[in-house]
């Protein structure tokens, strides 16, 4: 029996913050090797199953127009484009059915980088749903750790969540060198954790 199947915690969740194809290799705005972390993404997935861990997949979800992209004014090259082949998530990340999707990123006058800035199918907003739930504890993982990892784990420590970063899951651009490193810092100091796994023992809210 594996040591997952005797461990439960619904007070927690894990956030898969933006695995999409525009992301990815070969995308219109790829994280350096960003795929590489999808096989830890999927084993972090599968413990989350046998622990009866909410599941939430945030995801860009850009109209064409949008300050966010360089041809209006923002800084980055169209992605993540509703409805486009970019905007799916990583063909090979086992997310289960009932992965709660969080659309974030679709104001056309805001960038919407933290999943907080989001919203499920049925228009209720990220913390909505956690709080509804009765989750205290987030698992961060995804891309970009300097971007829209931070963006989600700042929001939710300011929200009161016990936030954990989990360090095989996440990848960053660094577009600026040292960008990683300084993000890690700046959420380590805010109050979240870099872990390297799901707590063995439940806690209590």
């Amino acid at each position: 029996m594996s040591r997952w199947s005797r461990v439960r915690d619904q007070t927690a969740a894990l956030i898969v913050v933006d695995m999409q194809k525009d992301f990815c290799p070969g995308g219109a705005l790829p994280v350096p090797d960003g795929d590489r972390i999808v096989p830890t993404l999927n084993r972090y997935l599968a413990e989350a199953r046998t622990r009866g861990m909410p599941v939430y997949a945030s995801r860009d979800w850009h109209p064409a127009v949008t300050t966010h992209f360089k041809e209006f004014g923002g800084e980055w090259p169209p992605h993540c484009v509703q409805g486009a082949e970019g905007a799916q998530f990583h063909a090979d990340l086992h997310l289960p059915a009932d992965a709660v999707v969080v659309a974030k990123g679709d104001d056309p006058s805001a960038p919407g980088y933290s999943a907080f800035e989001g919203h499920t199918a049925n228009g209720a907003t990220l913390l909505d749903d956690l709080q509804n739930r009765h989750i205290t504890r987030l698992y961060v993982t995804g891309v970009a750790t300097d971007y829209c990892v931070k963006a989600t784990a700042l929001d939710g420590i300011r929200a009161g969540f016990d936030v954990r970063i989990l360090r095989d899951a996440i990848a960053g651009i660094d577009l600026h060198p040292g960008d990683v490193d300084r993000a890690l810092d700046e959420l380590t100091r805010a109050g979240a954790r870099v872990v390297d796994g799901f707590d063995t023992q439940q806690r209590s809210a």
